[in-house]
């Protein structure tokens, strides 16, 4: 079968020229202690492939030196991973991943689509709250996307219990920001989002950004229609987002770390998850 050109496969580890090329410069190095061993871009390896594949910290499959020892403690790399999320690292690396699609003409914010997805937490931890939708407890992200699957702002996190449309303009707010620096323009662009987020104060804000709201109006248990003008809604742009955002969080399940939150710091967890979306903006560059 042939692959999909326009979305080629998400990489789940880099060679130590990709690792130069998109994370080497936005990694804060400590200025203590002794200097790691090994190259930093195996460092970043053994990170991707636990957050690939479930595996416990300590179940990683190190390489031995040449005296039959373990290269690096998976403490070490535990505290690599941890170091580079707590200092910002990992999301100046998604940030420098949307400028990189930026340049190359690969973003089409003709209409951006945004939606949120929960992550299941049974072992516990912080920022976590009971969804009697889905019936567990767990967290949930807000994220926004382009046209062509690219995650373009950074998601807002929450506890699972919250509702997804009140943490829209803490979404919005890191999107004007970031589009603002990298010199994109939206005005006119459309925004698109499912019935849970529809209300005044979320079409009003998106209207004071010249944009276009596209959101499924949600009845609320009326039993006739509400009067006054009626609002746009295309229903052709609404089920994009089953092929977008939909999609991105499909991809996301790819790195099984994921799945199911493991971490009881939510800092942590959530700085995997923007490291997977790191990847996925990747795509187009970091071939595999």
């Amino acid at each position: 079968m042939a692959k999909n050109v326009a979305n080629p496969a998400i990489p789940v580890e880099v060679t130590e020229s990709q690792f130069h090329e998109f994370f080497l410069e936005h990694i804060k190095l400590g200025g203590r202690g002794p200097k790691i061993k090994i190259p930093l871009y195996r460092v970043l390896n053994y990170i991707l492939y636990l957050l690939h594949t479930g595996c416990q910290w300590h179940k990683l499959p190190i390489q031995k030196d040449n005296n039959n020892f373990p290269e690096i403690s998976c403490s070490q790399i535990f505290k690599h991973c941890k170091r580079w999320i707590i200092n910002g690292s990992m999301t100046k690396a998604f940030t420098a991943s949307i400028q990189r699609l930026h340049k190359s003409n690969l973003l089409d914010t003709a209409v951006l689509h945004g939606d949120g997805t929960s992550t299941t937490a049974k072992k516990g931890g912080d920022n976590l709250g009971r969804n009697g939708h889905k019936h567990h407890k767990g967290d949930k992200v807000v994220a926004i996307c382009d046209r062509n699957c690219n995650i373009i702002a950074p998601f807002i996190t929450a506890a699972g219990n919250r509702n997804e449309s009140p943490l829209f303009p803490e979404a919005f707010a890191p999107l004007k920001t970031i589009v603002k620096c990298l010199g994109i323009n939206i005005a006119g662009s459309i925004m698109s989002l499912d019935g849970g987020y529809d209300s005044a104060s979320n079409r009003k804000m998106i209207f004071n950004a010249q944009m276009i709201p596209n959101i499924n109006e949600n009845k609320r248990n009326r039993k006739t229609p509400k009067r006054g003008r009626k609002r746009i809604f295309s229903q052709a742009i609404y089920k994009e987002r089953f092929r977008t955002i939909e999609r991105v969080f499909a991809w996301e399940d790819k790195f099984k770390r994921l799945l199911l939150r493991f971490e009881f710091i939510s800092e942590i967890h959530y700085g995997l998850k923007t490291l997977a979306y790191t990847m996925i903006n990747l795509r187009h560059f970091c071939r595999i």
